[in-house]
């Protein structure tokens, strides 16, 4: 029976916006095996991104419980959250987020000096990623001089460089044309299957969904239905 990789039980979160309270999440709770990629669903303003937010720690819940391999974020402190990303979890987001000064194999191994790894070491594991990536010839550019595919490949690499155990990706093509978005999933399923690297996926798409082990609908804060894909 394959690990557990991501444990919610009644998970809330309350927003308040200076007016009213929103209820962005109503009691989420799901499991999400290691190896497993599965896409949430779901309307503009359903709860998908702040699921992401709270489930990997970059936000708090307001109530409810959240494990990652077992172990509970929501009683991490905020250095052992950070710590524990910067070791374990990688991401990747629809705007890049590459440093613009910084050239492409600066951005990928970012991570891994933040993660205590030698500057030497970093330097070697993030230009065999880039070249994983297919993108050999573009490690001294910085982000400008990339095209949006090129630059959500940098992204991608400098999520996946440190071999975290999850990926969260929210609307990682959403900026891409249907042609290079396909071959960015092509590129995430590969490795998903390739490494057993476990993907929550946040996409409006339903051709990404597809691409999905397991497609999890959200409204209105709530998990309402779920598909497992053949």
């Amino acid at each position: 029976m394959p690990k557990l990789m991501v444990r919610a039980v009644d998970a809330h979160k309350w927003y308040n916006s200076g007016v009213e309270k929103v209820h962005a999440l109503r009691g989420v709770s799901l499991e999400v095996s290691q190896g497993e990629m599965v896409a949430i669903m779901g309307p503009s303003g359903c709860g998908k991104t702040t699921l992401l937010n709270c489930f990997s720690g970059l936000d708090d819940l307001t109530d409810g419980d959240v494990e990652i391999e077992g172990r509970r974020i929501t009683e991490m402190s905020d250095a052992e959250k950070t710590q524990y990303r910067a070791r374990r979890m990688g991401f990747i987001f629809q705007s890049y987020n590459l440093i613009p000064v910084l050239t492409a194999v600066e951005n990928v191994e970012l991570p891994l000096l933040v993660g205590g790894v030698a500057p030497r070491e970093a330097r070697k594991r993030a230009l065999a990623m880039l070249a994983q990536m297919g993108l050999e010839d573009r490690v001294r550019h910085r982000p400008a001089e990339l095209s949006a595919g090129q630059q959500q490949r940098v992204a991608i690499g400098r999520a996946l460089v440190n071999t975290p155990a999850i990926v969260w990706a929210d609307e990682p093509t959403g900026n891409l044309d249907a042609e290079t978005s396909g071959q960015i999933m092509d590129l995430l399923r590969e490795l998903n299957e390739k490494n057993r690297q476990t993907f929550v996926v946040v996409t409006h798409d339903a051709t990404i969904g597809g691409m999905a082990d397991r497609i999890l609908r959200m409204r209105n804060g709530a998990i309402v239905d779920q598909v497992r894909n053949a």
